[in-house]
């Protein structure tokens, strides 16, 4: 099946629960939502989408944060932290030393747990309510992990988490542990984890909530629609350009979701999607090398590493819905250093907005392309920052200021401010 932005709506099937089903992106089969835990297709094996016999126009949409977008979702609510409803930041001084017409930074950091991942997590541990499943389960290179955690434990689950051994931010390992995870440090990267994770999913011991599972990305769908609707009440346009980090290509792949069915919808016109561009760090880079040479599919990177530790993934299970939503809306991908990484982190910094390292991949990005003249001056440009600058305290620590020892005294203090 095409992922193509000009693909008409699909015609409901009779396994459709209450108007929702899910389809198979490479086969076309469907199946019903909720009679079985399903991740990907029993016929090919392939990803997964949700799909909706009646798609909202923005007018459907009413009230704060994800489940404002309740009409283009498969439930009315879910298990809720008062997610979404992030801000959209101006940052002039980092506008103009960029060199493009606006640019606005959509931090996701501000989220209930300090990243994206809360987005797709209250609509996941929703679908698992439905199901009956009683234990949760991700592999993670951290904001999964604490995502899961806290709305496991809202939604009175069991959650268990598999993390990479000595690759995880202490913040993000302290807030799954308080929020009552089980937490099992695997001898391994991330893909070995996730390996493992799908392997126990498929056994029935957990209910998969990583980004393969297709009802969490319908909640990361919600960024997409909040950034047209912050430009559009701003600008009275939609932003020419979204720019986001890329780890599993699931908010690329949700976006590119969100807008397809707002062009199915008559909303948007397909001239007026917004290139989605992703951004990987240098030494974890298969998307970007996948689209540079024309490949249908990613090939998988074995050894990863990146100081950007929530993007330090080799092989993003969601590519096959990524690629096409780059290619389709006239996007492109860039690898960028830990050292560019770093300094868009201070530059985010300066402008009082703070984030972890795999967040300001996006301007770094942004800032690589416009060098280039890939991005032109004239562009309206949004960045994703998909973490908070708390979910790695030491990575902070070390792009920022050193401090300074004083004696205990006023004049001594003044002394060494002279200095």
């Amino acid at each position: 099946m095409s992922l193509s932005l000009s693909a008409d709506q699909p015609a409901t099937p009779d396994d459709a629960d209450d108007g929702v089903w899910l389809e198979c992106i490479e086969c076309g089969e469907t199946f019903a939502p909720f009679d079985d835990v399903r991740y990907t297709c029993d016929d090919c094996d392939g990803l997964l989408e949700a799909r909706y016999a009646e798609l909202p126009t923005f007018d459907d949409f009413e009230g704060e944060g994800v489940w404002r977008y309740a009409d283009a979702l498969p439930f009315e609510s879910g298990v809720s932290i008062q997610e979404g409803a992030t801000p959209l930041y101006e940052v002039p001084r980092l506008e103009e030393s960029v060199g493009v017409e606006t640019l606005r930074i959509k931090h996701e950091g501000m989220n209930p747990t300090g990243s994206f991942k809360d987005r797709g997590m209250t609509v996941g541990v929703r679908v698992a309510e439905e199901l009956g499943v009683g234990r949760l389960a991700c592999a993670s290179t951290g904001n999964t992990s604490a995502a899961l955690a806290a709305y496991g434990s809202r939604g009175g689950m069991e959650a268990l988490v598999l993390l990479p051994a000595g690759k995880v931010a202490a913040g993000k390992i302290a807030q799954a542990s308080l929020h009552g995870a089980r937490i099992l440090e695997v001898d391994g990267n991330f893909d070995a984890c996730l390996d493992i994770v799908q392997e126990l999913a498929g056994q029935g011991e957990a209910y998969l909530l990583n980004s393969l599972n297709p009802f969490r990305l319908e909640g990361q769908k919600t960024i997409g629609l909040e950034i047209l609707e912050g430009f559009l009440a701003d600008y009275d346009t939609v932003p020419d350009r979204i720019v986001l980090p890329v780890g599993n290509a699931g908010n690329t792949s949700a976006l590119y979701k969100a807008f397809r069915e707002l062009v199915q919808a008559g909303e948007l016109a397909e001239d007026d999607v917004p290139k989605l561009t992703g951004v990987q760090a240098e030494g974890a880079a298969p998307m970007v090398e996948a689209i540079e040479n024309g490949a249908d599919e990613v090939r998988r990177w074995e050894d990863v590493e990146t100081r950007a530790t929530a993007i330090r993934i080799g092989n993003p299970v969601n590519a096959p819905k990524a690629l096409p939503g780059i290619r389709e809306t006239g996007g492109t991908a860039v690898a960028v250093s830990d050292e560019e990484i770093t300094e868009a982190q201070r530059d985010l910094a300066g402008e009082g907005i703070g984030v972890e390292p795999a967040s300001a991949a996006s301007v770094a990005g942004l800032r690589k392309l416009r060098a280039e003249g890939i991005v032109d001056s004239d562009e309206r440009v949004a960045c994703l920052t998909t973490g908070h600058l708390l979910k790695d305290p030491d990575a902070a620590a070390a792009a920022g200021s050193e401090p300074e020892p004083v004696p205990a005294d006023t004049q001594g203090v003044l002394e060494h401010l002279q200095s």
